[in-house]
Formats: structure tokens, sequence, C-alpha cells
């Protein structure tokens, strides 16, 4: 079932598709300090002469590439919207809401506010984000900015943190750029104010630092200690209220943090009764700067521990950090993972224990290839019809597997029709390919099953 539209619905034969034009060269970045929208770039350097002979006139390169200029805009922060949490914008500024609100799993008693701004779409592919803010933030306060990119196969990137001096480093070419804002209370009730964010995007010219997603291998996965969130009535940190019987799951770092209503970012958690693909809707436990399932190279913190160990299990088992979390908190268990009820007894646990975590959007997979999806509560099911069991839903737009496709019942929705079903082995069903988000009624490059 559908439920929901989205703005841009691509489906089977709904659009032209994209494409993307090649970029040779190398782009200086900007100086955040003072940088003006509008300033015009420097003019490139001469060529180096080494190595040419005195008196003579180089030639004219013939197809001498001119890097392209940074693109810069600045942020409309004034529309707050669903994705929102907690946040309020009055006398030009961002502010925490409700300084008695902080995602659950924290347990911190600091008032806590995210704003996930509108995307915004650049002429060009870019992989590098500076971000300038223009901010009063308190002693104690916190204002947190982090980027993420949307590729021309309609895939995210991770979020990651930039800050003055350090801009974002995505880990492959976008097409669209998305800011999200956190900002902490200080002690007290005390508030940043978030006046103004600009950015800068432009492309480095180095290889990207992943392969394209249909040549990566199979998504990461790792033995991890899984805890039970419980905290029913308490709200996450995409904003999401806790009910009973839920199904989500926390992470200990804000770079996989899924949008309310959203598996963009999500994990298969296999306990010892069974598997659940369940998003990632909360930040814990211990830590929230904690990426593991990255390789070393590219983590937020604790670049010296090997992927696929939490830092709270390192500090468990061998004293890591002195036995503590990044606020200092002596370390009770080696959560790596938190599971919202209703995921905690489906996969089998009645006590915390170890569980297997595939994190599905690192990787294309191998033998399969990622595609976005569209729409709200759409249905995977068991076999390619409307009428068999439905062993999974799509809570909002995802990347998903695809391992082949197959011929199955005509599909006939919102004026489009399509036979053509895609099998996910993530989830173990079949989704109509209405349903994903591409031009093409057959998968491109997708076998047949």
């Amino acid at each position: 079932m559908l439920t929901s539209f989205p703005r841009h619905r691509g489906s089977a034969q709904r659009r032209r598709p994209r494409t993307t034009r090649a970029l040779t060269g190398t782009v200086c970045l900007l100086a955040l300090a003072g940088t003006a929208l509008g300033t015009e770039p420097a003019p490139a350097a001469a060529p180096a002469l080494a190595g040419t002979a005195v008196g003579a006139v180089p030639a004219p390169a013939a197809d001498a590439a001119v890097p392209p200029a940074p693109v810069s805009w600045r942020a409309d922060l004034s529309r707050t919207g669903s994705d929102d949490v907690n946040v309020r914008y009055d006398a030009g500024a961002l502010r925490v809401r409700d300084g008695s609100v902080s995602p659950a799993s924290l347990g911190r008693d600091r008032g806590y506010a995210s704003a996930v701004l509108d995307p915004h779409h650049v002429d060009r592919p870019v992989n590098r984000v500076a971000v300038d803010v223009d901010a009063t933030v308190p002693d104690e306060a916190g204002v947190e900015v982090d980027v993420r990119g949307r590729a021309a196969d309609g895939t995210w990137t991770e979020w990651r943190r930039a800050a003055a001096g350090a801009p974002a480093q995505l880990p492959r070419s976008v097409v669209d750029v998305q800011v999200r804002l956190t900002l902490w209370n200080a002690k007290g009730e005390s508030t940043a104010a978030v006046r103004a964010v600009t950015l800068t995007a432009d492309d480095t010219g180095t290889a990207p630092a992943e392969p394209a997603p249909t040549t990566r291998a199979a998504a990461f996965s790792a033995r991890v200690w899984a805890t039970r969130e419980g905290l029913v009535g308490h709200t996450t940190a995409n904003g999401h209220v806790i009910q009973a019987n839920d199904h989500f799951v926390a992470l200990p770092s804000r770079r996989a943090l899924s949008p309310n209503g959203s598996g963009q970012y999500s994990v298969q958690v296999c306990g010892p009764a069974r598997c659940e693909t369940a998003p990632v809707w909360d930040v814990g436990p211990w830590n929230t700067h904690d990426d593991h399932w990255n390789p070393s190279s590219v983590r937020e913190q604790w670049k010296d521990l090997p992927q696929g160990l939490p830092e709270a299990q390192a500090a468990y088992e061998d004293g890591y950090n002195g036995g503590r979390d990044e606020f200092g908190r002596q370390v009770a268990n080696p959560a790596g993972i938190d599971l919202a009820d209703g995921t905690f007894y489906n996969v089998g646990l009645n006590d915390n224990g170890w569980v297997t975590v595939t994190y599905l959007w690192t990787e294309g997979g191998g033998d399969t290839t990622s595609f976005p999806t569209w729409g709200t509560d759409v249905s995977v099911r068991q076999q390619a019809t409307t009428t068999s069991t439905r062993v999974a839903s799509l809570p909002g737009p995802t990347t998903v597997r695809v391992r082949c496709q197959v011929h199955g019942q005509l599909v006939n929705h919102d004026g489009y029709s399509n036979d053509a079903w895609s099998y996910l082995p993530d989830y173990g069903g079949y989704v109509s390919n209405i349903f994903i988000d591409v031009a093409d009624a057959w998968l491109p490059g997708v076998p047949t099953c």
C-alpha cells in the first residue's frame, strides 16, 4: 500500500534519465572567514615554464581545462519542517525550542534541537562543502554542522561534519547538498542562536574515497553487543516519539541518522531467532561520534580502533580511553547498538546480547545494485504479486539493494503500469519496480532472477 507521495515521483518511465557532465581539474577552496557571496574567483596562475628552452615560446595547450569556480549559496533558515526536531525560528535566528528535550538514548539533561535544511541542487558534481556559520554560542552550549549529498543516481552519502577551516569531504560526487544543524543548550537553558549559514561547494578533482555503488562489495557487517532502548514516550534524536513495541535502532553516531519516518539509513539485525531490517532513528548508546562501521581512516573519532569495533566495547573489555566514553562516563557494558522494544524481542533477545548487524547503506553489495525508492509504507512481498505475503515495508524513501528482477503481476498505480518486480535480499522479498526511483521500467544492469 502507498500512503503518500514525494514531490518528485520517479518510477518506471516517469522522467528522463539524469545526466552529468565530466569535470576535470581542481579547485582551490575559498577561505571561509570573510568570503563574500558572488566574489569573483582569482584568475588561474600561468603555467610553469620549467624545462622550456630560453627564448622559446611555449605552445598553448589545445584542451587546457579551466577549473570551475566554487558554488556558493546562503541557506534559508526560516523554513522549519517535519524533519526538524525541537527547533524554533524567531528574531532572525534558529534556537532550541524546549530545553527539556534531549535524545532518549543519551540520558543527557541539556536541551537539544535539530534542523534539517532543504536540499540545494548544484549545477555540477561536487564532493567538498565548506560551511560558514553566523551564530552566538554561549559557553557550554554548542552548534554542530553536518553535510550530506545526493548523487545523480538518487543515493545519499552519510552525513559528514563541517567546521570552520575544515570542510566536509564527501565520499563521492553529488548533485544535491543538504545541511543539518544540531544545537545544544548550556545548563540553565542558555541556547545558541544561528542567524546565517553560507555554503561553498567544489570538486577536489581527486578520485572519490569510495567506489561507485554498483561496484562496491557487500554491505559491512559486524557482531556487536545490543541493549534494549525502551524509554517509551521519550523522543529520539530524529524527533520520533517512542511507542510500545516500536521498531528502530540507535547507533552511536549522527552520520547515519535517518529523518523521522524514513529508512534512508537502515540496518539488518540478526539475533538468536530471526533477522529484522530497521531504520536508524536515534543516537547512542554511550557515544555520539563513533561510526564504528566505517574504516578506521574515515572514522570520525577513535581512528586507532579497527572497523567494526565500537569504542564502548573497547573501553569495557580492554580499558580503552581509560574505560570511558566520549563524555567521560565509565562504560558499564560493551553496547554498540540500542534496539527498540519491538526489534529487540522480534530478533529473539530476552536480555542484552550479541547480534550481527549489517549496515545496509555502507556498500552497493557485490552481486547487487543499489537504487533509491520513493513513497511511504511500500510493501515488500514474498512473491512478485500483490496478493502474496507482505514480508516487510519501506517506511519512506530508502536506498535498497536489488539482486535480480522478474516479470510478475502487472501493477497499476497513479496512471502507470509495470509488471517488473525487484528482489531485495535484505528484506527477503520483491517490490514493484514502479516504486524504484529511476526512469527505466526494467532496471538497467540488473539480471533476471
